[in-house]
């Protein structure tokens, strides 16, 4: 699987391209799953263009991305940063009209136990996000949902390009032996070696403009699209 990672918490500011609008992330998605994406990761925004998990502004990305990539999953965020608290964020949930096809719940923030109840209540898959450097891989290996979830979601902060795969080892020993598929990826300048060790390994894969802005070369990417294509190709020459 590879799927793209389209905006993360991120602005424009930061990317000429980043998808915003419900518009935008459709045309983002129909891009990059042409040039090789099977599985689209988006952040909701609201109109100021902050992550939300309002049921309008859920059902507004999900509704323009599946009309522009029909019959790929679309999985969202629920970030303990999307609402005030734990609470706030199981109401949004409860409240969607439009579901996901998965989210992904951070097992380091507070509530995850609580979240990942009320998206699997929903038939909502859930991405069990473990970041490295953090208590996670405890906390996940406690939770009554450990055996619910649709994959691991093995996130390596390390953004460093020298150090990034040596912590994603570690991560994966952390997390050895999974209750579920695992999702290795990393992030900024880490990207790239973890997303080869990956491949390598045979985990799923994910890239895109929210955990990188660079390409393997370290140009600035056109878009999620050329990001995409760059690695499919690092997959295809890793699995040989």
């Amino acid at each position: 699987m590879l799927q793209v990672c389209l905006n993360g918490a991120r602005s424009p500011r930061e990317h000429f391209h980043l998808p915003v609008r419900p518009e935008e992330l459709a045309k983002a998605a129909a891009d990059a799953v042409a040039a090789g994406a099977t599985d689209v990761h988006l952040h909701a925004k609201s109109a100021d263009g902050t992550d939300s998990l309002d049921p309008h502004a859920v059902a507004a990305a999900l509704r323009a991305v599946r009309a522009a990539a029909p019959g790929v999953a679309v999985g969202v965020t629920t970030g303990a940063w999307t609402a005030p608290d734990t609470a706030s964020r199981v109401r949004a949930i409860k409240a969607w009209t439009l579901l996901p096809d998965h989210a992904s719940v951070n097992w380091h923030e507070p509530g995850a136990d609580e979240v990942a109840g009320a998206l699997l209540e929903r038939g909502v898959g859930v991405e069990a996000g473990i970041f490295s450097g953090t208590d996670a891989d405890h906390h996940f290996r406690l939770s009554p949902h450990r055996g619910r979830v649709l994959r691991v979601l093995a996130e390596v902060t390390d953004r460093s390009a020298g150090g990034a795969a040596t912590t994603a080892e570690a991560l994966l020993a952390r997390l050895h032996p999974a209750s579920a598929p695992i999702l290795l990826h990393g992030e900024a300048a880490g990207a790239w070696p973890v997303l080869r060790l990956a491949a390598r390994r045979g985990f799923a894969v994910r890239i895109g403009l929210e955990d990188t802005l660079v390409l393997p070369d370290g140009q600035i990417a056109t878009d999620n699209a050329e990001l995409v294509a760059a690695a499919r190709a690092v997959v295809e020459a890793e699995s040989r």
